[in-house]
C-alpha cells in the first residue's frame, strides 16, 4: 500500500478510529493485523518472509536469553544472521552475484550460465531485515533483554508506518512504546497530522514533479547535453531528498498519531560542511546501524587500531552501504566513492585547518579593530562564514555529482554522463516540462529551503504547530492541502527507496 494513494487515505483513519476505540490491551493486536494487511497489499506471498524472519529471530532471542555467556549465545546469533542475510541475498543479490560469477568465468575462459531465481524484490526487505538483525545482535551482546511476547515482537518487526522504507528502528526504542501505548493526546494528533501533510507536499509537489525532468534525462542520456545533466543532477538531489524524507515524515507522523515516537531520519543534510557530517544528517537510521553493527566491530577486531585499519573499515562500510542500496555495480561504486570522499577528507583535514587558521590570522592583521568600519563587518569575522559557506557548497557538490552513479541505469550511462558534463551546448528546456513545471519546481524548492532554515534557526516547525493558535494552525493545514491539490503530481509514483 502506497502512502500517496487513496487506499492509504482510507486505511489510516479506519485504523486510528479502531485503535483508540479498543481497550489498551488489544491495541497491539490491531496494529499487527493492520501492518500485515498493509504489507500484503503489494503481494500477499511475501508476507511469509516477514513471518519466517520474525519467528526465527524471536526464538533465537529467547534462546540467547537463557545463555549466560556470549560463546553459548553465538550459535543462535549465527542462525539469525544466516536466515536473514540468506533471505536478503536470495531475493535481492542472487542475480547480481550470478552475473558477476558469469563475467568472471568468461574472463577465465570458461563461459558458464549460472542459474538464478526470476522473482520480484520483496518491498522493504532491506529495512525490516536490518531492523530485526539489530535486535538479535543487541541480545547477543547483552545490551538488550529478549522480548518474551511473540505478538509484540512481531509488531516491532512489521510496524506498518516504517515497515517498507524506515526509519530502521531499534528494539530499545520501539518495543517499550508498543508495550505501554499512550492515551490519545491532541499534541500527537496535531504534530502527526502536520508531518503527514508536510511529507505529502515534499513527495507529490516537489519530488514527483522534479521526476518529470530527471527521469527522461537519465533514461536516455545520449539524447541530451551537459546542460540537461547538470539540471537533472540538481533536481535529482532535491528529488531523492524530498522523496525519501517525505516517507520518513509520513511514517513518523503516522506513528505519532498512535502515540509512538520514531527516530529522526534526516536533519538538514544540505547544511553539512563535510561528507562525514552529511552522513550524520542523511538516512540517520541506516548510518547509525552500519556504525554500530559493522564499523565498530571492524575497528575492534584484529588488535591495535591503525590508520590503515581505520580507513579500511570506513571504505568497507561505505561499499556495503552502496550494495545495500541496490544490487548493481553503480551502487557499489557510489558507496566506494563516498568512502573515498570521507578518507580524503580525513587525510586533508589538518592541512585545511592550518590553511584557514593562517587566513584568519592574516585577516586579523589586515583588518584590526574597530569591529566595524563604515558599516562593513571586520574581515576576520567574515572569514569563518566564508569557510563554512565554501564547505557547505563543496559538500553539496560532491554529494550531488556522486548521484550520477546512484541514478544512472548502468555504468555505461554513468560514464557517458560524467564525460559529457561540460558539453554545455543546447538549451536547458525539455519537451513535456512546461514553464509552469519550472515555476512550481523552483518555487517549491525555495519554500522547502526557507522552512528548513526557519526550523533550524528560529523555531522547530513541530513545536510551532503544536503551540500556534488554532486559526493559524488550521490555516497552515489548509495551505499545505491546497498546495498539494493544486500542484501535486498524482500518478501513484512509488517512493524511490522502495526498490532498496
Amino acid at each position: 500500500m502506497l502512502f500517496n494513494s487513496l487506499d492509504f487515505l482510507l486505511f489510516l483513519p479506519l485504523v486510528v478510529a479502531l485503535y483508540y476505540g479498543l481497550p489498551a490491551r488489544f491495541r497491539w493486536l490491531l496494529l499487527l493485523l493492520a501492518s500485515y494487511v498493509f504489507y500484503a497489499w503489494w503481494k500477499v506471498e511475501y508476507l511469509l518472509l516477514i513471518v519466517v524472519s520474525t519467528l526465527i529471530d524471536y526464538l533465537c532471542g529467547r534462546a540467547m536469553g537463557r545463555c549466560t555467556t556470549r560463546q553459548a549465545r553465538r550459535p543462535f546469533l549465527i542462525l539469525s544472521l544466516v536466515t536473514n542475510l540468506g533471505l536478503l541475498a536470495t531475493f535481492k543479490y542472487l542475480g547480481f552475484f550470478a552475473d558477476a560469477l558469469e563475467a568472471l568465468l568468461g574472463l577465465l575462459g570458461h563461459p558458464t550460465e549460472v542459474p538464478t531465481l526470476d522473482v520480484l524484490l520483496p518491498i522493504g526487505i532491506s529495512f525490516y531485515t536490518f531492523q530485526t538483525l539489530s535486535y538479535t545482535i543487541d541480545v547477543y551482546r547483552g545490551t538488550l533483554k529478549p522480548e518474551r511476547h511473540l505478538g509484540y515482537f512481531a509488531l516491532f518487526v512489521s510496524f506498518f508506518p516504517q515497515l517498507v522504507a524506515g526509519p530502521i528502528e531499534r528494539a530499545r526504542n520501539l518495543l517499550p512504546q508498543l508495550h505501554h501505548p499512550r492515551k490519545l493526546h491532541a499534541a500527537y494528533l496535531r504534530t502527526g497530522f502536520f508531518l503527514i501533510l508536510w511529507g505529502f507536499f515534499k513527495k507529490v509537489v516537489i519530488a514527483d514533479r522534479l521526476a518529470l525532468y530527471v527521469d527522461p534525462v537519465f533514461a536516455h542520456p545520449a539524447a541530451y547535453s551537459g546542460t540537461h545533466y547538470w539540471i537533472a543532477l540538481y533536481f535529482f538531489f532535491f528529488q531523492i531528498f524530498c522523496d525519501f524524507s517525505a516517507y520518513s515524515d509520513i511514517a513518523i507522523g503516522t506513528a505519532r498519531i498512535f502515540g509512538i515516537d520514531l527516530m529522526e531520519n534526516f536533519r538538514r543534510p544540505f547544511a553539512a560542511r563535510s561528507i562525514a557530517e552529511f552522513w550524520q544528517r542523511w538516512h540517520i537510521s541506516l548510518t547509525t546501524w552500519f556504525r554500530d553493527y559493522v564499523y565498530a566491530p571492524l575497528l575492534r577486531s584484529g588488535g591495535r587500531r591503525s590508520k590503515i585499519r581505520w580507513f579500511g573499515s570506513i571504505f568497507i562500510v561505505f561499499v556495503l552501504s552502496g550494495l545495500w542500496h541496490g544490487a548493481a555495480w553503480t551502487f557499489v561504486l557510489w558507496g566506494a566513492l563516498h568512502g573515498l570522499y570521507l578518507i580524503v577528507g580525513l587525510l586533508t583535514r589538518p592541512a585545511r585547518r592550518t590553511f584557514w587558521q593562517r587566513v584568519e590570522q592574516w585577516a586579523r592583521q589586515l583588518a584590526p579593530a574597530p569591529a566595524h568600519a563604515a558599516g562593513i563587518p571586520r574581515l576576520a569575522r567574515i572569514i569563518p562564514r566564508l569557510r563554512n559557506g565554501l564547505a557547505v557548497l563543496t559538500t553539496c557538490w560532491l554529494a550531488m555529482t556522486s548521484l550520477i552513479l546512484f541514478r544512472a541505469s548502468s555504468a555505461a550511462d554513468a560514464a557517458h554522463i560524467a564525460t559529457h558534463l561540460f558539453d554545455l551546448s543546447g538549451s536547458f528546456g525539455l519537451p513535456g516540462f512546461s514553464f509552469t513545471d519550472w515555476i512550481v519546481s523552483l518555487g517549491s524548492i525555495g519554500l522547502l529551503e526557507a522552512l528548513q532554515w526557519i526550523d533550524a534557526h528560529v523555531v522547530r516547525l513541530e513545536t510551532w504547530i503544536d503551540t500556534a493558535p488554532r486559526l493559524l494552525r488550521w490555516s497552515t493545514y489548509y495551505f499545505l492541502i491546497l498546495l498539494v491539490l493544486l500542484f501535486g503530481v498524482f500518478d501513484r509514483r512509488p517512493f524511490i527507496y522502495f526498490q532498496f
